[in-house]
């Protein structure tokens, strides 16, 4: 299965991802469980400081990645990204990629005021 990268869609903030054949802006388009899902919630620091460039490279990056099914994402006060991965081993991976680390280290440093990560199993998923 292939993946091409991720775009953002600058009026809406939402994100377009286009995975096997379909673009799907918003939702991801994920397999029959069981697979997994990384939960990023975070609070934004003031201004931009190289944020939406490493943001908008690590879409591209994260769609490239072994294992890699998909990413929504939404922002207000506090912005929640979701994104859905084949196997805790993927996720592992996508963890220790050396760019990724690089944007996890400038996010501590300069672009968040607070974040939390959460790994889980999705055992069902359902929906119109």
């Amino acid at each position: 299965m292939s993946f091409t990268p991720l775009r953002s869609v600058k009026a809406t903030g939402a994100l377009c991802v286009k995975c096997q054949e379909e673009v799907m802006p918003g939702i991801a388009k994920t397999p029959s469980p069981p697979y997994y899902a990384v939960i990023f919630s975070s609070t934004r620091t003031e201004g931009d400081h190289g944020y939406g460039a490493m943001a908008d490279r690590m879409l591209e990056l994260a769609a490239q990645q072994e294992g890699f099914l998909g990413i929504e994402s939404a922002r207000e006060d506090v912005g929640i990204t979701v994104s859905y991965w084949a196997s805790e081993e993927s996720i592992k991976s996508w963890k220790q990629n050396a760019e990724h680390l690089e944007a996890q280290y400038l996010g501590h440093k300069a672009w968040y005021s607070e974040l939390k990560v959460r790994v889980a199993k999705v055992e069902r998923a359902y929906g119109i």
